[in-house]
């Protein structure tokens, strides 16, 4: 009896130390956090654009998933080749000067090691910014088939841009503080991308967001967190604040009203009376996808949502075409002094 107990305890102990080293394995990351914050360049060189009139879209590519994202089902490569291809198709026709993204995989085993913003930068996009989000060798979920947990994520938001990118900062948003450790530890961060990009001589400040999706009060927090940013730039320097706010305007309390009563600025292609929606793709019934802007700075010149992506994404991107206000000014002071 001794000895039998003696085996059990034994065996619970190396069961014990199994899971806490499977456990660190698991939550630990690929990468040093030094490298999830960074800018640069690539060779392909576009035209970068001599007009008044510029463009930038915002759109949660979902890792080129399609419909299949956050459903347990098996994802074949030619799913992601598919999206991929209807993607740089449908921007080349969009021809954005900046495209800001969420949800991007930059090398992750469940979109087959695909840098999907390389990829997409061969349009002609030699300037980037990227932040990493996600950074895991082992995630559960969807919780089956269990071969889909393991192997390398590596996913986050990116800026492609025209123009040069002058500076770049990692802001890390409000976390779950009711998530369990262990679920916490394989969760994504949220984030704020605070990019610089220099455009007519002037700083122009894009923050680039993918907030809290299942937690409504952590979505508040946050919320609060992104105006005082914005506040914070807003009244020295165009700024652009947009991604995926994971509030639609009709949901109870919603977090989004915080953003659309900040006075003075303006939402991209959204009258709460008669607005388009960005998702699902395939049946779009929630706006979860906005461009805001301060009205000092920029004026609209159109905005619009474009379903002709379809499915690519679950969600659909958003186009604005701006200007700067004050254009004389702006010229005057671009010029060398004598």
């Amino acid at each position: 009896m001794k000895s039998t107990l003696k085996n059990l305890f034994i065996l619970l102990v190396c069961l014990f130390f199994l899971l806490v080293g499977f456990y660190l394995w698991a939550s630990s990351p690929n990468l040093s956090s030094l490298t999830y914050n960074e800018t640069g360049g690539y060779e392909y060189t576009g035209t970068q654009p001599n007009d008044t009139i510029h463009s930038i879209m915002t759109y949660n590519i979902g890792y080129l998933s399609g419909m299949t994202n956050n459903l347990p089902v098996e994802k074949p490569k030619s799913l992601f080749d598919q999206n991929l291809n209807k993607v740089i198709y449908e921007l080349k026709k969009s021809d954005a000067d900046i495209v800001c993204f969420q949800e991007i995989d930059f090398d992750s085993k469940r979109s087959y090691y695909i840098d999907q913003q390389h990829e997409i930068a061969k349009l002609g996009y030699p300037y980037f910014g990227k932040n990493i989000n996600w950074d895991k060798k082992y995630v559960p979920f969807p919780y089956y088939p269990f071969s889909m947990h393991f192997g390398k994520i590596l996913s986050g938001q990116s800026v492609l841009s025209k123009f040069p990118i002058l500076e770049q900062e990692r802001i890390e948003l409000k976390r779950n503080q009711n998530n369990p450790f262990y679920y916490d530890s394989f969760y994504l961060d949220r984030l704020a991308q605070l990019t610089k990009v220099k455009i007519e001589g002037r700083t122009v400040v894009l923050i680039n967001v993918h907030l809290e999706a299942f937690d409504s009060t952590t979505r508040k927090d946050q919320f609060y967190q992104i105006k005082n940013i914005y506040l914070k730039y807003a009244k020295k320097y165009p700024t652009i604040l947009l991604g995926d706010f994971n509030s639609d305007i009709n949901y109870e309390d919603a977090g989004i009203n915080i953003i659309l009563k900040i006075q003075n600025i303006g939402c991209a292609s959204f009258d709460p009376e008669n607005f388009e929606n960005t998702y699902n793709s395939e049946a779009p019934s929630e706006r979860l996808d906005y461009i805001f802007y301060n009205k000092d700075f920029i004026e609209e010149i159109d905005a619009m949502v474009l379903s002709r992506f379809e499915t690519a994404s679950d969600h659909l991107p958003l186009l604005m075409k701006f200007k700067f206000k004050n254009q004389q000014y702006a010229s005057i002071r671009q010029q060398p002094n004598p």
